[in-house]
């Protein structure tokens, strides 16, 4: 996987993509996608090789996140009670690979969205989320995370946002333990079907960890670098583009 045309280009990028998205809560598995569907790597090496890039990274951005006293265990739990088991059954699931390339161009669109802060608006008035909308939005958002290899929270931080569930902090906090749940279980499941992680991919952790790490510690802190965010935007943009026309 490591021989790829231009790969130092890509692990250069790698930890930029950690660093923003770990700011914000999220553990980067559109970000690595996009990225990886632009420098051509193997559509089977996708999904597992994002799955666990976001085990690490998430995972670092909640303990910080965690730690400044952001979490909503509520909240987290009425969307994980569905996502984590459907996040199991969409990794089990083979699509064509066409049909793999556009559902993720959709999904990349909420990402760039998040990028560009559209989200990013809190309210003042926070309403209780009901059992069933959790569940529902939990159960569809760990569905398509498992298929095709996120974790889901580029989803569900607007959701919690648009529907103001919560405020963004805490929104990010619940995303990041979110997507280490579902990455786990849609790993899994795609394990369990005889898909194997290359050791490659363990020295893309290595790397995206180092981003993961700054990432999570500033964005808690309150710290935001937008510039970055529009340059990451606009690859994504690209990565979108490429995804819907091969």
């Amino acid at each position: 996987m490591l021989q790829l045309d231009n790969i130092y280009l890509f692990l250069i990028m790698l930890p930029i993509i950690s660093f923003l998205y770990s700011s914000v809560g999220h553990g980067g598995a559109s970000g690595y996608l996009a990225m990886m569907a632009l420098f051509s790597f193997a559509p089977e090496t996708m999904k597992p090789t994002a799955l666990l890039l976001n085990l690490f990274v998430a995972g670092i951005s909640f303990y910080y996140y965690y730690k400044e006293g952001y979490f909503n265990k509520k909240l987290f739990i009425s969307f994980a009670l569905t996502s984590i088991p459907l996040a199991f059954l969409g990794g089990t699931i083979e699509i064509d690979a066409s049909i793999y390339k556009k559902i993720l161009a959709v999904l990349l669109v909420f990402a760039i969205l998040k990028m560009l802060n559209v989200f990013g608006k809190e309210s003042d008035t926070i309403k209780q989320v009901k059992l069933w909308q959790g569940l529902v939005v939990g159960g569809i958002i760990g569905f398509f995370s498992g298929l095709i290899g996120i974790g889901g929270g580029i989803i569900l931080t607007p959701v919690i946002l648009l529907l103001h569930w919560g405020k963004m902090k805490e929104a990010a906090a619940v995303s990041a333990l979110f997507i280490w749940v579902n990455s786990a279980s849609g790993l899994i499941g795609q394990l369990s079907t005889g898909i194997s992680l290359n050791m490659d991919s363990f020295i893309l952790v290595a790397i995206a960890l180092i981003g993961g790490i700054f990432g999570g510690y500033f964005g808690s802190k309150k710290i935001n670098n937008q510039n970055l965010r529009y340059i990451l935007a606009f690859v994504l943009v690209i990565a979108c583009v490429k995804l819907f026309f091969t």
